[in-house]
């Protein structure tokens, strides 16, 4: 029989919303790995459908034929947030997701609410599946597909640091270009009609644009374990 000293630690939702460039997936898999939760990268998924889309030849300039074909491919994250995994029929698209090709493409493709549905119900799904907790990143987590959270996070940084870091990412990427792609797509994941990026009005917001990495992680676990102490 557990007594309170020895019980395990209370299952949490997290909620990490923010724009790109914040440090959202690399606070939120390490602050997942840290507190033994299970992990899920949403950005992952609409980039997912829209990998499929564009492989499977859909006119992504056509809302109509992108909400005929949502429910097609058949999408699995992996929640392990020391591997996290995406596939789409079986093959892994971890690589072919993240290409410049799908990354200018799917602000279109997740603006079409039959997709936002599609995803949101397996987004849903998952966190409610997840045993010990889940931390769930992206950009309208907080506001749409989990407003009952136990903890909402918003992070935010300058263009200006957000753009260095994803350009970092891009491996010699120009940041004066990446700055300018991240504020068209905030612009455009802002101002969609289904499931804007926003801040939720419960949300603790996080400024990183002067944290290093390790502090925003600590600032998060320590946020996580406060709540899992209320419960």
């Amino acid at each position: 029989m557990e007594t309170a000293e020895n019980a395990a630690p209370a299952a949490v939702i997290v909620a990490i919303d923010g724009p790109s460039g914040t440090g959202k997936s690399s606070t939120s898999k390490a602050v997942a790995a840290q507190l033994g939760l299970s992990y899920l990268d949403t950005g992952a998924q609409y980039r997912a459908i829209t990998w499929w889309m564009v492989h499977n030849g859909i006119d992504l300039t056509d809302p109509g034929a992108i909400a005929d074909a949502a429910g097609k491919p058949g999408i699995v994250s992996g929640t392990d947030p020391l591997a996290p995994t995406i596939t789409v029929d079986g093959a892994d698209v971890s690589g072919p997701i993240r290409t410049t090709e799908v990354t200018s493409k799917v602000s279109a493709v997740s603006a079409v609410p039959e997709v936002r549905t599609r995803i949101t119900e397996l987004q849903r799904w998952i966190a409610g599946a997840a045993e010990k907790g889940i931390v769930v990143e992206g950009r309208d987590i907080g506001t749409t597909v989990l407003p009952d959270a136990d903890l909402k996070i918003f992070l935010t940084a300058s263009p200006e640091a957000r753009a260095a870091r994803r350009s970092g990412e891009l491996k010699g990427a120009d940041v004066k270009a990446t700055q300018e792609a991240l504020i068209k797509r905030d612009a455009a994941d802002s101002s969609r009609k289904t499931s804007p990026l926003a801040k939720a009005d419960d949300a603790v917001e996080v400024d990183t644009t002067e944290l290093t990495l390790q502090q925003v992680i600590e600032c998060v676990v320590t946020l996580v374990e406060e709540k899992r102490a209320e419960k």
